[in-house]
């Protein structure tokens, strides 16, 4: 498969629009996910070996995870562990319904690897992920790695109820999902990464507590198989554009707000020089950028945040990997778990099994015992 892909498959999908292509393959992973035969198939082939870690409580069978954005309505939600991903971030969702930015929104800038999206966040709202996730739960469908949500602002919210909207769209999913991302990085929602200040991030997580405090209680009893009662992990999407003084700030709230770990990172507004009239025409359309292009950027970004926190604040790191060896460079810049969006658009469904037995050779290799022992080796030297 990862022979046939680039050369065969890839040249077929990528003839057709970027967004109707992902539907279709949705439609088509979510009509497989329904078998657990057909998962145990796809698991033969797409099977990832175990590299166990352990992040804010929670265990992870290996550290290549699911970006956001991929399954926004969870379509597909069984198939993205049989697809080898050792953990899965869905979403992202807003409290109501809402159709995102008139299309076309996603533009492939296939020479360098990299795609341009201003999707805004368009979604079913947080009733119907509610119901989706809990169909898969009681059909016996449900993964036995972490899922995560990726949680986002209802575009008609006015910014000074951000927090409340965050609140609600947590409130109806919180015992749904094993650890939950605050999304105020997008660049694709208006006024919405004005929420990266600290003082109104600060408002939002104050109000996500509020709920992880008080909601054991409150609620009925959870669907079974459930996350563990309890506090729910909450993490944090940054951009990748902020300045290391703004990121500092952020972190100054990780312990007050008992914020569990950071994303790193969102795409980015800045787009990579080209002489190319295809590839300028591509970086013209206003969006976020992923891709190759963000690898170094987001690399940078997970090297400040490790040593800024001394390691102890788990870091997720997205951004340009498609590789082996972009993984390693994640990881031993403080990355803790990995996360894939357009590497595996552009290498295809092995890409996080070939990523996982490769960093079981690097650590071979490198005579280290556990993923952990590599994590921030690079950035304390």
């Amino acid at each position: 498969m990862s022979f046939l892909y680039p050369r065969l498959v890839r040249p077929l999908l990528f003839r057709h629009d970027p967004e109707w292509i992902h539907e279709f393959t949705l439609r088509w992973l979510g009509r497989l996910s329904r078998h657990a035969s057909s998962c145990r198939a796809l698991a033969a082939v797409c099977g990832a070996p175990a590299l166990p870690v352990a992040a804010f409580g929670l265990r992870f069978p290996n550290p290549v995870g699911l970006a956001a954005g991929m399954d926004k309505e969870a379509a597909a939600v069984p198939a993205w562990e049989a697809m080898g991903f050792g953990f899965s971030e869905l979403g992202a969702v807003t409290r109501l319904a809402q159709p995102g930015n008139p299309a076309p929104r996603v533009f492939r800038a296939i020479p360098d690897q990299a795609i341009v999206n201003r999707m805004g966040f368009n979604n079913q709202g947080a009733e119907a992920l509610a119901a989706r996730l809990q169909a898969w739960r009681q059909a016996g469908r449900w993964p036995a790695h972490p899922v995560g949500i990726n949680l986002g602002k209802t575009r008609i919210a006015p910014i000074e109820q951000a927090a409340d909207d965050y609140a609600t769209t947590y409130t109806l999913l919180w015992r749904l999902a094993d650890f939950f991302v605050v999304n105020v990085s997008s660049p694709n929602t208006p006024n919405l990464r004005r929420l990266q200040d600290k003082s109104a991030l600060d408002d939002i997580l104050a109000a996500l507590q509020q709920v992880n405090r008080g909601i054991s209680d409150a609620q009925s009893q959870p669907p079974t198989p459930s996350p563990p009662p309890g506090p729910r992990p909450i993490l944090v999407k940054v951009a990748p554009d902020l300045s290391f003084a703004a990121l500092d700030d952020i972190l100054d709230l990780a312990g007050p707000r008992q914020v569990a770990g950071i994303v790193a990172t969102n795409t980015t507004l800045e787009r990579p020089t080209s002489g190319d009239p295809r590839l300028q025409k591509v970086y013209a359309e206003t969006g976020g950028l992923s891709g190759r292009p963000l690898r170094a950027r987001s690399t940078e970004v997970i090297r400040h945040l490790y040593r800024q926190t001394g390691g102890r604040l788990p870091i997720i790191g997205v951004g340009g990997i498609f590789t082996v060896e972009d993984a390693w460079e994640k990881i031993t810049a403080g990355a803790t778990l990995l996360q894939l969006y357009t590497g595996f658009v552009f290498e295809g469904p092995t890409l996080p099994r070939r990523i996982v037995r490769g960093l079981r050779q690097r650590l071979a290799a490198e005579g280290l015992p556990s993923l952990s022992a590599a994590v921030g080796n690079a950035a304390r030297t």
